[in-house]
């Protein structure tokens, strides 16, 4: 090969990678914008899609997401454990994802993240071998995933991470 040719696909592998660090940065980040307690533009728009999907008040409830060697859990609870009113609908609202999830329908985060989020596709795909279990706690509810499939168990995982960088100061990491 030509030192020419070299030196195009040098700049041409540079170009690529350069684009593939900027789209993930921005899928993470979004740009950033002022205001909203220091939210990024995305986290901006992914809690105002919420608000048309989730019943509860994200400012009054906080997602946990902890990734599982078999999966993950995620627990949505009221910040006031004794909000009656959003325990009621985080409850409401996470007995319905179980439900759809199980069916493969993964519209809700879809509509709230953007179909192409991390892990989405996978999970679509492989529904079938997902055990999604509802419980309630005293302080709102939990959705457990099971699999034994280790690239579902990573597409559970990219997806959390997802919604946790979406998320911003509505969602924790949990132990």
């Amino acid at each position: 090969m030509n030192s020419a040719r070299r030196l195009l696909l040098s700049a041409g592998i540079i170009t690529a990678c350069a684009g593939a660090v900027l789209g993930a940065a921005l899928w993470i980040g979004g740009p950033q914008q002022g205001g909203d307690q220091g939210r990024t533009g995305r986290q901006q728009a992914v809690a105002e899609r919420g608000r048309s999907v989730m019943p509860f008040d994200l400012e009054e409830t906080t997602h946990h997401f902890t990734p599982a060697e078999s999966g993950g859990i995620q627990d949505v609870v009221a910040d006031q454990p004794d909000d009656a009113k959003q325990i009621a609908l985080i409850r409401t609202h996470l007995k319905q994802e179980a439900k759809a999830f199980g069916r493969g329908d993964f519209g809700d985060p879809a509509r709230i993240h953007g179909g192409s989020m991390p892990g989405l596709a996978a999970l679509q795909d492989g529904y079938e071998r997902i055990e999604v279990r509802y419980r309630e706690r005293s302080d709102g509810a939990t959705l457990t995933y099971t699999t034994v499939e280790p690239a579902l168990v990573d597409a559970l995982h990219d997806w959390f991470q997802a919604q946790l960088s979406d998320h911003g100061d509505h969602a924790e990491a949990g132990h």
